[in-house]
């Protein structure tokens, strides 16, 4: 009817009487640019080569040098947070994206997802004219939304995107990812003992996408955000850029530090004058280590360089492509990562990065003897603190924390029609905020007030355009709070004001330091006793902006402790699961809370004579995780507690006909539990867990019926899949202390 209506030609009783009419094409502009985002995960300020690193990324360099290398940019402290920034316009408290999107706290500033409130860049160019298309990491859908049940209105198709590839959640296994074609999950194209690497797939999707759309309509503008996982961890790259970088860094993370200050002053994306902070606590000197752990810890930063590196050669693929389809001279490229490099190894680095998330130390003589598995299909490595520092240099602390370890970011724009003077640096204060704005003022689209009858925040950032050709230019974003697990900070006109928190201290215990950052680039001179009148003034000002920007609550909290519990309506919020054979792979955040309680686990199976073997159920992978399965036809429990096995077996062989197979865990202690096989009602093997996770499973989910992902049992390889008929999974939770979801007091 609407169409009737907004009909203007003239309907008569045949086409010979009549005029036709039809609705103005969207578009453009022929000028219009291409838009591409390129975002880096967990990559630190000093780890690209043309922001000081040893590390070989000609590509993104050769990008620099074509545009511009900003070099006073700041992201937010996580990788959700900074997407949903980066994507709107818009600070990531106000857009309802304070931590994860693994978590709704119960408080706007918290609901894991992005408002629709705040329209993305994607759904505003999409009503422009152009094609949208997303690859690699999304993390902004709530990960309990993110299975074959949905809802899947915060997925990337949900928010603008004609097209998505790629992985839903915070990390993947780079050799057995979590895929989703648009709206639904995937097996990955290959294995790793096929080639396959999911840097390069990712690419080759970003490239069948342009190409599909030039091909179709090469007079139209596309929009691509690529999204890579590097180099978050798990740090895996293909064994030639493994052994490229064999040796490298023997030196230590000290001399590498000081090798790359020396040189980002030369490169001049750092100020002569800049002092090198002394190492953060918990980072020991290199010298100091003993023989194992410099091997082990060199080894860890090997797979770091190696992956990054290999990012980078994959993305001169793409480069390549978009030259070769002749529209790379019309795109706006913006490279990017998301927050500084990554605490969350640890001290001494790990194999494991549930160990970080669980509280546990990691084992070093497991690490050691592991040490060759390290960037490969069975290593889920993190690198440790010193090399996190490494990567921030010249800056203090990391990740998850607001001194500018943790927030300062390399950012490149390449856009020859704009820039006149590529290959310079900029050193005016800005904040990922300021990108989405960027893109509107250079397309000459508005920001709409109302997008689709939803009334929209205003964009809280500030256009980069008038720096493009003006080195000179005074900054037009003059304040930017940022907060993350109760760390804090202010920036305003060239001093800012930060304040490191003690997780579960009282926040007005919290010190706060102040620094000059137009003479003190790297935070090295905290002047709050000499300035305490400006430091009240920055205080005052944080709170205002806090207030301004939906900050409050303050939330000092864990993830991993949140993750466990469920929040009221969740699809994990009760005690008995039944999952159906031909159930897609269920991500790790819709998983039943297993963690540390008693349960049990019942695959329905009906079994022939000629039946052979295979899983009924996996949860994880090589990480961490479990799987009950049939082997020799006998039944067979794998626990995999942070890559250490414990196997139960059945001795005997399972009957012929239909039958019950079970496994029940029984918690004995904190954080131990026996283990009994049942077929039937009957007993048939026990045995106990020394040890297991307190809080989160990893970031592998559930498969029925095979191991989908990476093997999360050292007793096979391939996914392994169930030759018999398998009916269902029901896995009960027993009644526990823990509660459903957390009260209010």
């Amino acid at each position: 009817m609407s169409e009737s209506c907004a009909f203007q030609g003239r309907i008569g009783l045949t086409h010979l009487d009549s005029v036709p009419h039809w609705a103005p094409v969207r578009t453009t502009g022929a000028s219009a640019p291409n838009v591409v985002y390129v975002v880096l995960d967990d990559v630190g300020f000093a780890d690209l080569g043309c922001f000081g690193s040893e590390i070989d990324t000609p590509t993104i360099d050769g990008l620099a040098a074509d545009g511009l290398r900003y070099v006073n940019f700041h992201a937010t402290p996580l990788c959700s947070p900074t997407r949903a920034s980066l994507l709107t316009g818009r600070n990531h408290h106000s857009v309802g994206m304070r931590l994860l999107s693994n978590l709704d706290t119960g408080y706007p500033n918290g609901r894991g997802h992005v408002t629709k409130a705040a329209a993305t860049l994607a759904e505003m160019l999409v009503d422009a004219g152009y094609n949208t298309m997303c690859v690699g990491k999304w993390h902004l859908a709530p990960t309990e939304h993110t299975t074959a049940s949905g809802p899947y209105d915060q997925w990337p198709l949900g928010r603008g995107f004609e097209r998505y590839y790629g992985f839903l959640e915070a990390e993947t296994d780079c050799f057995y990812p979590e895929l989703y074609a648009d709206n639904h999950a995937i097996e990955a194209p290959g294995r790793p003992e096929d080639g396959y690497h999911l840097t390069t797939d990712l690419v080759d999707r970003a490239i069948s996408f342009v190409r599909a759309q030039t091909s179709v309509t090469p007079d139209k503008p596309f929009f691509l955000h690529l999204a890579f996982a590097a180099a978050h961890a798990p740090h895996q790259a293909p064994q030639e850029y493994l052994d490229k970088y064999r040796g490298r860094y023997d030196e230590g993370w000290d001399v590498i530090r000081e090798a790359r200050f020396t040189r980002q002053k030369e490169l001049g994306v750092i100020p002569p004058d800049t002092r090198l902070p002394p190492r953060n606590d918990g980072v020991d000197p290199w010298a100091d280590l003993t023989a194992d752990e410099r091997r082990l810890f060199a080894r860890l930063q090997e797979a770091y360089a190696a992956m990054l590196d290999h990012t980078d050669a994959e993305l001169r693929r793409f480069i390549d492509a978009l030259a070769a389809l002749g529209r790379l001279s019309n795109t706006m490229l913006v490279l990017l990562s998301d927050n500084g490099a990554s605490q969350e190894g640890g001290q001494r680095g790990s194999l494991n990065p549930a160990a970080f998330q669980n509280g546990i130390e990691p084992d070093f003589a497991w690490n050691l003897e592991h040490l060759d598995e390290i960037g490969g299909p069975r290593g889920h490595s993190n690198y440790p603190w010193g090399w996190a520092q490494a990567g921030n240099t010249p800056f203090r602390r990391y990740k998850q924390n607001t001194h500018e370890g943790g927030i300062r970011v390399p950012l490149i724009v390449r856009y020859p029609d704009a820039i006149a003077e590529p290959g310079v640096v900029r050193s005016q204060f800005h904040h990922v905020t300021d990108i989405t704005p960027t893109v509107l003022d250079v397309v000459g689209l508005e920001a709409p007030e109302v997008y689709r009858g939803v009334p929209q925040l205003p964009i809280h950032g500030t256009p980069l355009t008038y720096t493009f050709n003006d080195g000179a230019a005074p900054t037009r974003h003059r304040t930017q709070y940022f907060e993350m697990f109760g760390h804090r900070a202010i920036w305003h006109d060239g001093w800012k004001a930060v304040a490191y928190h003690q997780r579960g201290t009282d926040y007005a215990d919290d010190r706060w330091e102040l620094f000059d950052t137009a003479t003190d680039w790297s935070e090295s001179d905290d002047v709050a006793a000499r300035y305490p009148h400006k430091l009240a003034e920055l205080q005052q000002r944080f709170w205002a902006e806090a207030g301004k920007y939906d900050v409050l609550p303050l939330d000092d909290r864990g993830f991993a402790v949140r993750a466990k519990v469920a929040r009221p309506g969740s699809i994990r919020a009760r005690r008995r699961f039944v999952y159906y054979r031909g159930m897609p792979h269920l991500p790790a955040a819709a998983c039943p809370p297993t963690m540390n309680r008693s349960h049990r686990i019942t695959a329905y199976v009906e079994r022939a004579a000629s039946d052979g073997d295979g899983v009924l159920v996996a949860l994880g992978g090589v990480a961490t995780g479990f799987s009950l399965f049939v082997k020799n036809s006998c039944l067979t429990f794998d626990h995999n507690y942070l890559g250490q096995h414990t196997v139960v077996r059945s001795q005997s062989p399972i009957p012929v006909g239909t039958t019950e197979l079970a496994v029940s865990i029984e918690q004995t202690g904190d954080r131990t539990a026996s283990v009994r096989l049942l077929v039937g009602a009957k007993e048939v093997a026990s045995g106990k867990l020394d040890a297991v996770l307190p809080h989160f499973h990893g970031w592998e989910g559930l498969d029925i019926g095979q191991d989908g992902a990476s093997p999360a049992s050292s007793e096979y390889d391939d996914p392994f899949p169930y030759q018999g008929h398998l009916d269902r999974i029901v896995i009960a939770l027993e009644d526990d202390d823990i509660p459903l979801f957390e009260t209010v007091d």
